[in-house]
């Protein structure tokens, strides 16, 4: 009976198989992976680089082609449309210079110059003092003064030309560089004032304590403390305002009107005639070198700008 009841039981089920290989093939290959992970970096390192110098390239082209265009002949601007001239005619630049009578292009550019760098100090002190005064000081009001110098960010600048106009005709400051300058001076920038407030917002109150007990006053708190930690403000103010000075074109066409007194945008201006034709050639050339003096000015001061940034973070 027992021998039946052992010969019935049922086999036992079948084990894993065993393996008598390694079983080396049945991993992953890293090997392979690792070269498809490269592959697909390479890839999208070689779209990402491709992307940036197309986007680069369409930036550059009307700069480019506004230098090639400098160089051509009269007769090849309006029909070599290509990047390079097919004649080299730098006789442009001596054309421009002195293409307008009694006054050369050289004058445009001292007036420009001066206009310009009288606005970014203009700019940078009332800024830095109104910004320091909503940031730091405490008077009556001062949230409701804020506001209201944040809101006249909203009025257009159009607006306020006629009125302008009529008071500095009473002024007789018309024909003068005065009206481009002096309002600078009184703090009618609200977008640099915000600009600076946020940054002086940012530098720890602890050192206006420190300063004030080693017997500092809110003079010297900002002189000492303030000033040089807001380099980097200070600096991206100058550069917009120098940028945005140098171009402009309709403030300075309402208020000058002798043609000694003109800038450079409303110089260039004056190359096309009544009769609509334009001196391509040599208008191109004074616009290659009206973009010298911002650019320099843009390189010189991001480099302060770079540096201000490192010395405010180690500071702080």
């Amino acid at each position: 009976m027992t021998g039946q009841a052992l010969s019935r039981r049922p086999p036992a089920p079948p084990g894993p198989p065993t393996s008598t290989g390694s079983g080396h093939h049945r991993q992953p290959d890293r090997a392979a992976m690792l070269r498809k992970r490269r592959r697909a970096n390479a890839i999208r390192s070689t779209i990402r680089f491709a992307a940036i110098v197309a986007i680069l390239a369409i930036v550059l082209y009307p700069m480019l082609w506004m230098l090639g265009t400098s160089f051509k002949a009269p007769t090849e601007v309006n029909s070599n449309k290509g990047l390079v001239p097919e004649d080299f005619w730098p006789a442009n630049y001596t054309d421009g210079w002195n293409a307008l009578p009694g006054v050369t292009f050289g004058r445009f550019f001292l007036n420009s110059a001066f206009i310009a760098l009288a606005t970014v100090v203009a700019n940078v002190v009332s800024c830095l003092v109104a910004a320091y005064a909503f940031a730091r000081l405490r008077f009556p009001l001062r949230g409701l003064w804020f506001a209201v110098m944040i809101a006249t960010l909203l009025l257009p600048h159009h607006v306020l030309l006629v009125p302008q106009y009529i008071l500095f005709n009473n002024f007789g400051w018309i024909n003068t560089p005065l009206p481009l300058i002096v309002p600078k001076a009184l703090a009618t920038e609200a977008f640099f004032i915000f600009l600076m407030v946020q940054f002086m917002r940012g530098i720890p109150r602890d050192l206006d304590e420190a300063a004030k007990i080693d017997g500092c006053s809110p003079y010297g708190v900002f002189w000492h403390i303030i000033l040089p930690l807001s380099r980097p403000a200070i600096v991206t103010t100058a550069i917009f305002s120098f940028i945005w000075t140098w171009n402009d074109f309709l403030t300075q066409l309402v208020y000058l009107s002798g043609v000694e007194n003109y800038t450079i945008p409303i110089g260039l201006r004056m190359f096309q005639d009544s009769g609509g034709q334009n001196s391509i050639g040599p208008m191109f050339a004074m616009s290659v070198l009206s973009l010298l003096p911002v650019f320099l000015f843009f390189v010189a001061f991001q480099r302060m700008l770079v540096q201000g940034i490192n010395t405010s973070g180690l500071k702080g």
